[in-house]
């Protein structure tokens, strides 16, 4: 276990504080109600496809519980919930495509 200094982890929570403050109040209190431009409107749109296969990728592909090692189970669920995503353009049928195939094979398989 990584031993850390009381200040150290402080000063973190502070700055990660301020940072996230920061972020929120450069859209909510500078921009407030002004109309954005179409180019920065168009780009927000994407932000979330852009981030939510950034944080999934690593859990499908060096799950932590596998000790890092790939695992077909998981694999199979995220393909599955990405083709059911893309079939259907429907996120709850992908989000329970991918949770019941991942269910099932770790219970077979797990």
């Amino acid at each position: 276990m990584i031993e850390i200094d009381r200040t150290t982890l402080w000063l973190i929570i502070a700055g990660l504080g301020i940072g996230s403050f920061g972020l929120r109040f450069v859209f909510l209190g500078l921009v407030g109600d002004r109309e954005l431009p179409e180019w920065a409107l168009r780009h927000l749109r994407y932000t979330a496809v852009a981030i939510l296969p950034a944080l999934i990728a690593p859990l499908i592909l060096w799950p932590r519980g596998a000790g890092g090692e790939f695992e077909p189970v998981r694999f199979s669920a995220g393909m599955a919930t990405l083709a059911v995503a893309y079939v259907t353009k429907n996120v709850i049928a992908a989000m329970l495509t991918g949770a019941a195939i991942l269910g099932i094979g770790l219970g077979l398989f797990g």
